[in-house]
Formats: C-alpha cells, sequence, structure tokens
C-alpha cells in the first residue's frame, strides 16, 4: 500500500485544530474572539501613546440558531489599507514577532476569530480601519483555508466619519452567550483592573451595557523592540539572523546581531567554538553554527537581558486598577527588578488585597495577568496557584477562614511560557516561580502587620467596653459599701477614650 504525503497551510491546520487555540465549544470561542480581538485593540493603542477607547458590540442575529454578531471598536494607530486583507485573513501574519513584549503571542488570535465565523457560518468579515483620521478603507474578507490567503469580497476606499482613527472588525459565529457570559464578564472586569488607563464598552445581545471608565488618565509606557539575549537563540534562529547579516566577520555579526555583546565577549565566545572572529558569518557549516550556539549557551558571562522590551503594569496603574473595581481596606503592590529564564527578560508583579468589595473565601481570590491580559481559565495549572496556594501558608501571615483576601499576580516578558496556544495557564518555570513566590510573600508580611493592627485595636476595643461596662458598676456598689458619696468616674474613663455615647452603649450598664 502506497502512503501518500501531503503538506497543509497554516489556515488548514488550524481549521481543522481550533481546539488549541481555544475555539473548543460554542460558548468558549465566543470568549476567544472577544478577548483576541479586544487584546489586538489594546496594543494598536499602547502602540501609539493613546488612552484606549474599546467598544464591542453582540446582537443576536439568528438567536434560534446560536448566531450572533460581533462588532470590535477602537481609536488606535489603525490598520494601513494594504495591509489589512493579510493582517486578518492569513494566519500566522502580523506584528508580533520582533523581540519585545505584545499581548498576542502568535498573530493568531483576531484571524483564528475570524476564520472560527467563517467556519460556522460561511459568512466574510467586515473590517474598517483609517490610520489618519481622514481616509477610511473597508474590505469585506473571507480566508482561502488551502492557500492560507486573503479572499477580498468586496473593497472600498471613503472618508472617515467624524475624523476617526482606528479599527472596526464586524463578524457572524456560532455562539452561546448564556454560557459564556460570566467569564466574558469576568473579563472586561479583569481587563479594567489591569488597564486603568482603558476605557472600555461592552453591550451585550440583550441592550445590557458595562461600562469601564479610566481611573488613570496617562498611557503606559509602550515596550521598545530590541535585539535578542545570545542565551534565548538556539540553532534554526542563529540560521537564519546568520542567513540575514550583512556583516562581514563572525565578530561584528556577533556584536550588532545580539544585546549586551561587546568585541571581548563575542571573541571569546566565537574562539571556544573553535572558530576564527574574522570568518564570513554566510560561509559556516551547519557543524559550526552548532558549536557556536553551544558555546552560548554555556559562556555564563552574559550580561542580563535588557528589560526595556518590557512594559509591565506599573505599581500606580496596579493600584489605580484594584481600588477602582474592589476599594479594599488594606493592598499592597510589590514590582520585582527584572530577571530573565533562558535569555528572555521578564518581569513580575504582585498585590494583595483584603477587604473591600472582595468575596469570602476558603482560600483566596487569584487574579493572574500575562503581559497585561487576564487569565481566566485553568487557573490551577498556573505556576501563580502552585506559588499561591502551596508555596504561601497564608495562616502564617494572620489570615483567618474564611476570608476576603485576594491575590494578584501580572508577569510580562518577551515570550511568556504557556502551556498551550489558548494562552491561559503559564508552566512553572524555576526562575519565575521564585520572583512570584518573593513577591507574595512581600505582599503576606505587609498583609500581617495589618491584620495584627486590627487584631490590637479589637482587643483593646474589648477591654474600653469592660471598662465602660463594670467601673460605673465597681464605683457605685463600693460607694454604697463604705457609705461614702458615689466617685465620679468619667475622668478616668475619658483617659482611657472611653466617651458617655460608649457608657450609653454598654451592655448591663447600671444593672
Amino acid at each position: 500500500m502506497e502512503v501518500s504525503f501531503k503538506a497543509i497551510s497554516p489556515s488548514e491546520f488550524f481549521y481543522k485544530n481550533r481546539d488549541i487555540a481555544g475555539f473548543s465549544s460554542p460558548a468558549r470561542s465566543l470568549y476567544m474572539s472577544i478577548r483576541e480581538l479586544v487584546e489586538n485593540a489594546l496594543d494598536a493603542a499602547e502602540v501609539g501613546r493613546i488612552l484606549p477607547e474599546v467598544l464591542v458590540e453582540l446582537a443576536a442575529e439568528e438567536e434560534d440558531k446560536g448566531v450572533y454578531r460581533l462588532r470590535v471598536v477602537d481609536n488606535g494607530i489603525g490598520v494601513p489599507g494594504d495591509k489589512i486583507p493579510s493582517a486578518f485573513a492569513t494566519v500566522l501574519y502580523g506584528s508580533k514577532y520582533g523581540f519585545k513584549q505584545s499581548r498576542g503571542t502568535f498573530g493568531l488570535g483576531g484571524t483564528m476569530a475570524l476564520l472560527y465565523g467563517q467556519i460556522t457560518t460561511n459568512k466574510p468579515a467586515k473590517v474598517s480601519s483609517s490610520t489618519d483620521g481622514k481616509t477610511m478603507h473597508v474590505y469585506e474578507l473571507m480566508i482561502d483555508v488551502v492557500e492560507n490567503k486573503p479572499r477580498i469580497i468586496s473593497s472600498e476606499k471613503k472618508p472617515s466619519p467624524n475624523g476617526w482613527r482606528g479599527t472596526a472588525v464586524e463578524f457572524s459565529l456560532e455562539a452561546d452567550y448564556t454560557g459564556s457570559r460570566p467569564k466574558i464578564l469576568d473579563y472586561f472586569k479583569h481587563t479594567a483592573i489591569v488597564n486603568p488607563h482603558a476605557t472600555l464598552t461592552f453591550i451585550d445581545s440583550r441592550g445590557r451595557m458595562y461600562h469601564y471608565p479610566p481611573s488613570v488618565e496617562k498611557p503606559p509606557e509602550p515596550p521598545t523592540e530590541t535585539l535578542p539575549h545570545p542565551v534565548g537563540v538556539d540553532v534554526e534562529m542563529m540560521t537564519r539572523l546568520l542567513s540575514e547579516t550583512s556583516s562581514k566577520t563572525l565578530q561584528s555579526f556577533m556584536t550588532s546581531s545580539f544585546q549586551k555583546v561587546g568585541d571581548k565577549t563575542a571573541r571569546e565566545v566565537i574562539e571556544t567554538a573553535g572558530l576564527k572572529p574574522a570568518v564570513s558569518p554566510k560561509k559556516l557549516s551547519h557543524e559550526q553554527v552548532t558549536a557556536l550556539v553551544n558555546s552560548m549557551k554555556t559562556y555564563g558571562k552574559f550580561r542580563s537581558p535588557d528589560p526595556t522590551p518590557l512594559s509591565p503594569v506599573g505599581k500606580e496603574f496596579l493600584e489605580a486598577g484594584i481600588r477602582k473595581i474592589f476599594n479594599p481596606d488594606f493592598l499592597h503592590v510589590v514590582q520585582r527588578e527584572p530577571s530573565s529564564y533562558g535569555g528572555h527578560p521578564f518581569i513580575v508583579e504582585a498585590a494583595v488585597a483584603y477587604g473591600g468589595s472582595i468575596p469570602l473565601s476558603e482560600t483566596f481570590s487569584l487574579y493572574r495577568f500575562a503581559n497585561k491580559i487576564p487569565l481566566l481559565y485553568d487557573e490551577r495549572a498556573d505556576v501563580a496557584w502552585k506559588v499561591a496556594e502551596e508555596k504561601v501558608d497564608w495562616s502564617n501571615y494572620k489570615v483567618p477562614k474564611p476570608a476576603p483576601l485576594a491575590v494578584f499576580t501580572s508577569i510580562c516578558s518577551t515570550k511568556i511560557p504557556y502551556k498551550t496556544v489558548g494562552k491561559e495557564a503559564i508552566a512553572d518555570r524555576p526562575e519565575i516561580e521564585r520572583e512570584l513566590t518573593m513577591a507574595i510573600r512581600e505582599c503576606g508580611r505587609n498583609l500581617k502587620l495589618y491584620l495584627s493592627r486590627i487584631e490590637k485595636r479589637e482587643a483593646a476595643a474589648k477591654r474600653l467596653t469592660l471598662y465602660s461596662k463594670y467601673l460605673p458598676m465597681i464605683a457605685e456598689f463600693s460607694a454604697k459599701a463604705a457609705d461614702v458619696k458615689k466617685p465620679d468616674v468619667k475622668p478616668l474613663l475619658k483617659k482611657l477614650g472611653i466617651t458617655q455615647e460608649d457608657i450609653k452603649k454598654a451592655p448591663g450598664e447600671g444593672g
């Protein structure tokens, strides 16, 4: 029997395996579609240092068949007209492949949402965008699954209404809003926490509006693209960098292609690999490339990765977001110094909040974020759960059970180590686990101080209650026994901080 071999396009692969990208059911797919398009909208505003305004509208198109119309509009930098078809109708095409932090990872999410809509309804998507507030490009698109390229149904160029600049995406999809509604509402609430500078509005299929105004009136600093760190380079990446370089010598290639590599370091790495600094980088054999990569991985004296391609939430922003949603009685936010794993820089932020509108829990409520997006599924598979549940003993910090306790974790990196393409759980890399543990424990120590003060205040209040109850009685009985005039105990009570109102409230007073 003859076996046939065949290559398939990325579109066809995800068409057949959409579950691995998180599009596993009508409920989960609606949540993922909203999430991916909102992420793109926030990124488009952040790049232009624009305060984001994102509108999401969900309308029932054929409710009896579970078909909805989803529309997401932003005020970001927009997409150039000639790039719109490829950006929205080619799988694994996008602007998120440089060495810097971004909410998306694969250039997959937004296109995957449109592909899911096409698979389930066979209707084109409509994309409108303007980069200058004057001219708007409007496309109706479908995806050629076999060829992984856009199929343009129609296109037009017209004046942008009211000077609008940004991008609007509208498409039909099979969805279960009833099943996904709790997660979608959680998503918007959590997104508001970690993006307090954004205006988020969601109008659902019943006309209910959920609006989150900004609590910070300035945009965060966007990440800047930089060169890769030598420790994070593998043979495949090295081969590609070598093929693209214009450097004449291997030494100049090393200093111009990687961050924080000077002439001395480059020479040491090259010579350790058994190569000559003056050799042409284009002439290296596969074995020599492998030797160079191995030398870089074992060198051990590279400086830490540059943190400038990172844009953490920031203590001010995270505190503002948490206070806006929960108004806690206690809040402590920690931002750790930049660290790295496998040549990829990362920054861990953590916060612990207590009281306010935080719900009571036997353990804690966990809110996880990665590159400023909330993670709502697979909580117990995440490194943050492992740390907060197994590495931190909350009883050591005087936390009662149940308690209105919330733990917030945020990780930003040029490469978040997600466990799946669906981007819902972060792997327990030792470096990330260590930073999270230290950050949460620092928050816990501050919470312990707060709860200790509360405990002391309550104990003091209890003692004062006893004094206010029994001192007047003792004075009265003692005076009767000694057959003297009852002394005035009010000055003494006043010194103890007990008012006349406290005396009136004290149970049994005068009994």
